[in-house]
């Protein structure tokens, strides 16, 4: 009997252990402890009464018998600072994360009553809003890990953080701290890791933290470090990562760096470092960076050779001498470009199973000879970059082994010869760049259907442009100007979206009217040909046309009524211009006349009184979805087709559901002169409701990419999910309709416009500088909310200054948030790099990645940063506005808006921290990119 039950109760005991959905073994005290934390924390899995054991909820981990509570993550929730106190009751607790909660301060009782708990090892309290100093964390003598990263901390840090005996690691970054760096990081020295990245610290390299001689991580990049870099950093024996970049270093990096046998990373750019790169420097790094220094003499002959080497980034220095030849094998990036490099390309051969070169820029430097035909042999490499040198030569067919090759730039040479087919018909080749040399004979028959952008302009080209030309069906951008082209000019690609340039050839004839079907274009250059006749009125019809050039050639008849945005130059020719629209240079000077601006101004008042905006809307000729599939097109000469098929309010707010009327809505789409606003993939109407409300219906683009009508359940779910967001500066939708051939969704109207409105358009010049920081703040306030969205980040297929309505001249509003959720490039039948958002808003990656992204988003965000800071718009004189900033880095005060800058010290100081933001925004890498929480708060700690 004694035997059973023994067996019994081993058995129950077993089982006990084995289900602790049903059974807890915690104390009391932890078990009324965590019920109370149950009724403070926005958890639906902490749910007593379904789960009554804490063990089982999500986010806490008890110990292997489940009686204690020994780590609680709660991050993304709504905590309050109030229900900190409450964790410190688990005396038992050894990880506590409360991230990205909006936790604005640290109680007293929280810091005096979990500073007692011995087995704490973790606290993790970034991404929240703490604001005010650091507090001083007495007690706390087991813990190891502190984090309070992405706070909006500041004042300098003293003494708070000494009595930390254990502290290992800490993470400061992305604050607003000041003063010196800190020294006082625990008695027993035992820190490895230091994170104080993205603050105001100042002063010197402190050589206290040189004592810490267990360090692993050095992260200081991003303060105001100053003064020399100190020689005894070889004392730091364990250091595997140093960043140091941006910040004002000055003087050699020193020779001993190279002693320090752990170190992976070595990170310095964008300083002030002088004198040569140290040889054997990387003798053990992985990655070396140091970028935008005015680093001098020759590249050591082995720096490139140490097997373990993956990343060399020198470029904008004054380097000079040649390239070493000797590069190792699992190099992955080699970045050489802005400097004063001579001699030849390095002749590598690669072995295609041992060699890892990816990416090689050696732009923007003095390299003479040929290409060397071995570099065909390099298998990997996605982006060859050897542009503005002086290679002469021909191009080496060679290039044509590279399968991988996704980018590859040769422009401002002095090649000649044709362009070997081989080349053109790379199959994964997305940009193609050759422009301003010297090559000649036809454009190949053939060329890669996967090319997006194709830059020939510049040489000797002759004969016609081959009528395979129009099956490039990704093909975003075509330069084909300064040639020696004729003949018949053959249909281009639907897709093409940012210019097509055929400016400076031989071209005679009529302007063909095909390229009336370019409904994506925004730049058509057709200047200095021999073209005749009329301009075709069907011009009119490209709505997204923003330069129409036709200077100096021999056309005739009246300029046909373009829309007032669109710029059209017809200097040297014989068209009569007969109507109200200007033919303005589109050159913008901050030096124009003030009567040049009344005049502008009084004619853009005069088209709004008399309702003549001529913002054509041309449905495209594609099939939409109707029924059951059944696919049905409007007919030949039909604009509108206004039968509704389905529509529903969104908002639960009273007023605008007895408002919206959808039958008056119809009727306010149906005609042009509502049209207010044109972007990318949206018309926005004025609709006047018979309440005399005003509403914007915006008229989704391309109907072809949305959901057809057997999914419009899921066309309206989508919606609704977008209709519960609540966030200021994020434009929320009200509700929708869809009629046969296309889909609106309705929003509050707002009168001010979009930036780029306030920015470029009449009101030029109008926002101070208090006016823009505001808008970036709220601007990336309202990115980050639709990034960290719980159900799924919510990205912009097309993020521009005109997506970014203004409700006031400092409260802007993200606008086109749907299109990512009901625009679906999959139904297209066109080509899926038309969603590619606007002409100098798109990512450099776009062009081999060819979808959608955060660090994309990040991107465009930077360019409308640098707009705020320039005043100019993203494309400038037929330069990307960020190309041009880049080019002219060193000399920020050149390209700041000196109507603001100049109002006080105190303005300028702020415009350039804020430039250094946008800088980063805008990296060609995705990596060094900020998240837009990253982004959100180090702009609040510019203010």
């Amino acid at each position: 009997m004694n035997m059973v039950r023994y067996e019994y109760t081993t058995t129950f005991l077993v089982m006990f252990l084995l289900c602790p959905m049903v059974f807890s073994l915690l104390s009391q005290n932890q078990t009324q402890t965590m019920n109370t934390l149950s009724n403070l924390v926005n958890n639906p899995d902490w749910n007593t009464n379904k789960h009554p054991n804490p063990c089982t909820w999500k986010g806490v981990t008890c110990d292997l018998t489940n009686s204690t509570v020994i780590k609680i993550v709660l991050s993304g929730f709504s905590l309050s600072s109030q229900s900190l106190p409450v964790f410190c009751k688990i005396e038992t607790l050894q990880h506590l994360d409360v991230s990205n909660n909006n936790l604005n301060s640290i109680p007293d009782g929280f810091i005096s009553a979990c500073g007692k708990i011995v087995s704490l090892k973790l606290l993790n309290f970034s991404g929240n809003v703490l604001s005010g100093v650091l507090p001083t964390f007495h007690g706390f003598g087991g813990l190891e890990t502190l984090d309070m990263s992405f706070n909006l901390l500041k004042g300098s840090i003293d003494l708070q953080l000494d009595g930390m005996v254990s502290l290992k690691s800490l993470n400061l970054s992305s604050n607003r701290f000041s003063g010196k760096f800190p020294t006082n990081l625990g008695k027993s020295m035992v820190l490895e890791q230091l994170v104080l990245s993205n603050n105001h610290f100042q002063g010197t390299f402190p050589e206290q933290i040189l004592s810490y001689k267990n360090l692993t991580v050095i992260d200081f990049k991003s303060n105001f470090l100053s003064g020399f870099l100190p020689v005894n950093i070889e004392n730091l024996s364990k250091l595997e990562i140093l960043s140091l970049s941006s910040n004002n270093l000055v003087g050699q990096i020193p020779k001993t760096i190279m002693n320090i046998r752990s170190l992976v990373r070595f990170a310095a750019n964008q300083n002030h470092f002088i004198g040569s790169v140290p040889p054997g420097i990387t003798k053990f790094l992985n990655s070396l960076d140091l970028s935008y220094n005015n680093l001098s003499q020759s590249i050591p002959e082995g720096l490139l050779s140490p097997s373990q080497l993956m990343l060399v980034d020198l470029s904008y220095n004054n380097l000079q001498g040649p390239v070493p030849a000797n590069i190792s094998p699992s190099l992955v990036r080699l970045r050489l470009g802005g400097n004063s490099l001579t001699g030849e390309v390095p002749s590598i051969t690669c072995n295609e199973a041992e060699h890892n070169l990816t990416y090689m820029e050696l732009d923007n430097n003095q390299l003479a000879g040929l290409i060397p035909p071995e570099l065909g042999s390099c298998k990997k490499l996605a982006l060859l970059n050897l542009a503005e040198n002086q290679l002469t030569g021909a191009l080496p067919p060679e290039l044509g082994n590279l399968n991988s090759l996704q980018v590859l730039k040769l422009q401002t040479n002095k090649l000649n010869g044709t362009i070997p087919i081989q080349i053109s018909q790379l199959q994964k080749l997305s940009t193609l760049n050759l422009s301003q040399n010297s090559l000649d004979g036809p454009i190949p028959s053939e060329m890669t259907a996967n090319l997006t952008l194709l830059y020939l302009q510049g040489n000797n080209l002759n004969g016609s442009i081959p009528p395979s030309i129009g099956n490039l069906g990704k093909l975003l951008e075509l330069q084909l100007g300064e040639n020696q082209l004729s003949g018949d000019i053959p249909k281009m690609p639907l897709s093409l979206q940012i210019a097509l340039n055929l400016s400076s050839n031989h071209f005679s004839g009529n302007i063909p009217s095909s390229f009336s079907d370019l409904v994506n274009l925004e730049v058509l250059d057709l200047s200095n040909n021999n073209f005749s006749g009329e301009i075709p009125v069907s011009l009119t019809k490209l709505t997204a046309l923003t330069q129409l050039q036709l200077s100096n050639n021999r056309l005739s008849g009246d300029l046909p009524s373009f829309a007032p945005y669109v710029n059209v130059n017809t200097r040297g020719t014989g068209v009569m211009n007969n109507t109200n629209v200007p033919d303005n240079n589109f050159s913008r000077t901050k030096n124009r006349k003030s009567v040049v601006a009344a005049v502008l101004i009084a004619i853009a008042a005069a088209i709004f009184v008399v309702g003549v905006v001529t913002l054509l809307v041309v449905l495209i000729s594609r099939h939409c979805y109707r029924g059951n599939n059944e696919r049905v097109q409007a007919s030949e000469g039909e604009n509108f087709d206004l039968q509704i098929i389905q529509s529903n309010l969104l908002t639960t707010n009273g007023i605008h559901r007895s408002n919206i009327d959808f039958s008056k809505t119809m009727e306010a789409v149906a005609e042009t002169s509502n049209v207010t606003l044109k972007t990318k993939f949206s018309t926005y109407y004025k609709a006047i409701m018979p309440s005399g409300s005003i509403y914007f219906a915006k008229k989704l683009n391309w109907c072809d990419k949305i959901f057809p009508v057997s999914s419009l359940d899921r066309f309206g779910k989508e919606l609704e999910v977008l209709a519960k967001l609540n966030n200021s500066n994020v434009m929320i939708p009200l509700g929708y309709i869809v009629s046969t051939n296309n889909a609106y969704v309705l929003y509050e109207f707002l009168s001010n416009g979009s930036l780029f409105d306030v920015l470029h358009g009449s009101m030029e010049n109008s926002l101070d500088w208090a006016s823009r920081y505001s808008i970036a703040v709220g601007v990336a306030q309202g990115l980050s909310f639709l990034h960290g969205c719980a159900s799924g980040p919510i990205l912009l297929l097309d993020l521009s200054s005109k997506s970014i309505m203004l409700k006031s001249l400092k409260e802007p509003l993200v606008g086109d948030i749907e299109h990512y959720k009901v625009i679906d490039p999959s139904k297209s039948s066109g080509s899926f790099s038309a969603v590619a958002g606007s002409v100098g808003y798109i990512p450099p990656e776009y062009a081999y990645m060819m979808r959608v992204t955060m660090a994309g988003n990040v991107y465009s965000f930077g360019v409308i940063l640098l707009e705020l800071l320039t005043g100019k718009p993203a494309v400038t004189e037929g330069t990307e506005l960020v190309k041009w900033v880049t080019r002219n880095s060193r000399n920020q005060d050149y390209f700041l808006d000196s109507n603001v800058s100049r109002t006080s010290q105190a303005v300028r100081n702020q415009m350039l921290a804020i430039l250094e933001i946008a800088l980063v925004c805008v990296s060609t890498s995705t990596d060094a990119r900020p998240k837009m929480k990253t982004v959100l708060r180090m702009l609040l700690n510019a203010r």
